[in-house]
């Protein structure tokens, strides 16, 4: 059980950049749950598209797990002979507590939880790679590599379920989603100074882009089919599919 998410309640300072930090893991569940609308529904979700995924004596990744909620979900789902979990954080703090949470877990599938940087990890032997809002914290420089790793790391067949923030070209559309978002938090509890201290910690630490220019960077790295499967107002999910 996490700690009630207070980070950004109090204060006159402006608000520091975002880091994932010791605070941030100890109430990270509380956050993530409260923060993302639709958060619980996309994991409950995930083991229907693993276990038909998953192959035989293959690997799969999780690209920044935090805590490491995808990949109980994903290992849950296993029932294909030979298959092993890799889940990777760059957070110390995270990577700790997510092996903890592996070893607690009465699961036989293997996981092995690295501290490291997601793009600079060798993706071999995958069936499925999953990403959870992860990609909209790596460096827009370097987002066109990993994806291009990622897709040459996968078997044919193969699956990588990538889940964002998204931005939208109309203002309009933006401001919409942007407003019932923030209503969202409001209903979880979070106050008005919250919202906008948590805003103003995310600046150009989060950044998200449009659903073309996902599509279009899939495509470009090697994925054959992009299918959107998810989304709750402006955070969206999409599986990208190597042909067999």
């Amino acid at each position: 059980m996490s700690d009630r998410d207070r980070l950004f309640a109090a204060g006159d300072a402006p608000a520091t950049p975002f880091e994932f930090s010791r605070d941030v893991v100890r109430v990270f569940p509380d956050m993530i749950e409260r923060s993302v609308p639709g958060y619980r529904l996309l994991l409950e979700l995930t083991p229907l598209m693993v276990a038909r995924a998953v192959q035989p004596d293959s690997r799969i990744y999780d690209l920044g797990c935090s805590l490491g909620a995808a990949t109980l979900a994903a290992r849950r789902a296993v029932q294909a002979k030979g298959v092993e979990i890799i889940a990777i954080d760059s957070a110390p703090e995270m990577v700790g507590r997510c092996r903890q949470i592996m070893a607690e877990d009465n699961s036989r599938i293997p996981v092995e939880v690295i501290e490291g940087d997601a793009c600079s990890l060798p993706i071999e032997n995958a069936s499925v790679v999953l990403m959870y809002f992860t990609l909209q914290f790596i460096a827009r420089e370097q987002r066109d590599a990993l994806m291009a790793r990622i897709a040459a790391g996968l078997r044919p067949g193969g699956v990588l379920l990538l889940a964002e923030k998204l931005a939208f070209e109309s203002p309009e559309q933006q401001d919409w989603l942007d407003t019932h978002h923030h209503e969202f938090k409001r209903a979880q509890g979070y106050s008005d100074l919250e919202i906008a201290r948590k805003r103003q910690a995310l600046e150009n630490v989060l950044v998200p882009e449009t659903r073309a220019a996902h599509h279009q960077r899939l495509r470009q790295a090697g994925f054959d089919q992009v299918i959107d499967w998810f989304q709750c107002f402006n955070f969206a999910a999409m599986a990208a599919i190597k042909r067999d």
